[in-house]
């Protein structure tokens, strides 16, 4: 079984930050060599607080796959480190929340035979998942071109609301991502056409994924990992 659930910042205990953390470290430093912020072979920032909750994706114990979220009302990447790189840099008011620090561990889903599972959308669906538990009414972004194109081949109807240019002149997109029970029922009849177990339970949070061998993931993220929700300096 995989298993997706959330864990707040003040429940995260020792062993499983410094997993999360040194994770963080091999993609964004180590593989995207990006402009983080890196001690003790851990990679985190002033985000990582008390206002911040993981998603997590673990199998046999071993994390595979997580993201960060937090409230838009409380400071957040969106509008305290991306805002000069967009003309305009508007969010709503109301009860919405920011993902950041989303990856897949390559190496991991290598090692423990999970290449041909869908993990990406499973991922995605626990994002929708975890946000219609807690009635959010959505999910904001930024991402890369090759991201925006991932998500827009999962089937999710995420949304470019603004478009931006990196300090590297690269194409960055803030994003909104519904989280409809339309969108979570896309993304769970897609994950259930690519198992040879359809579960009818996937739409709950958190929830766990029966695995079977001999699967596709078409949209699983390339060896070479691209900049998830973020740029250089995120």
């Amino acid at each position: 079984m995989i298993k997706f659930f959330d864990v707040d910042y003040n429940a995260l205990n020792k062993n499983r930050a410094t997993e999360l953390f040194s994770l963080r470290k091999k993609t964004f430093k180590d593989r995207l060599n990006w402009e983080v912020r890196c001690e003790q072979n851990m990679e985190f920032d002033e985000y990582d607080n008390t206002n911040t909750t993981y998603i997590f994706g673990v199998y046999e114990g071993v994390v595979i796959c997580s993201l960060r979220f937090i409230e838009t009302k409380f400071p957040n990447m969106i509008i305290n480190t991306f805002k000069p790189y967009f003309a305009q840099m508007r969010l709503p008011e109301g009860n919405f929340i920011e993902a950041s620090r989303l990856f897949i561990d390559k190496e991991r889903i290598k090692a423990l035979n999970l290449q041909q599972h869908p993990v990406s959308l499973l991922l995605f669906l626990s994002m929708i998942n975890y946000a219609r538990s807690q009635a959010y009414e959505g999910i904001y972004a930024i991402v890369s071109h090759p991201m925006l194109i991932i998500f827009q081949r999962s089937g999710w109807q995420v949304s470019v609301v603004e478009k931006g240019l990196s300090e590297k002149r690269q194409n960055i997109y803030l994003i909104h991502m519904p989280v409809d029970e339309h969108n979570q029922s896309l993304l769970t009849e897609r994950i259930n056409k690519k198992s040879l177990l359809p579960d009818n339970e996937l739409n709950r949070w958190p929830f766990s994924f029966r695995i079977r061998e001999n699967r596709s993931d078409e949209l699983q993220l390339d060896a070479k990992p691209y900049g998830v929700f973020g740029i250089g300096n995120a």
